[in-house]
């Protein structure tokens, strides 16, 4: 068959890109998410109160965005360890 490319490897790398991430670090998204949420409603609204329920709404709808995400790649690495 011949030499394998050098990219080639037995094993999927999807699960080795998920070992280096521990659980920890997860805790960085949370300041992030509410600092990018009340800096994006603050500049499309002036009262605080609106701001407020802006950035909440804004916060929820980036949790489950990076959620979907998540999933998506925790399937894809699953489907490549059949």
């Amino acid at each position: 068959m011949g030499p394998k490319p050098f990219f080639y490897h037995e094993k999927p790398m999807l699960p080795i890109l998920f070992a280096s991430v521990y659980l920890s670090d997860l805790w960085y998204a949370v300041p992030l998410i509410l600092v990018i949420s009340l800096v994006y409603s603050g500049t499309r609204h002036e009262k605080l109160t609106d701001i407020f329920q802006n950035a909440w709404r804004f916060a929820l709808w980036m949790i489950g965005f990076l959620l979907i995400i998540f999933v998506v790649f925790y399937l894809m690495g699953k489907l490549a360890e059949m």
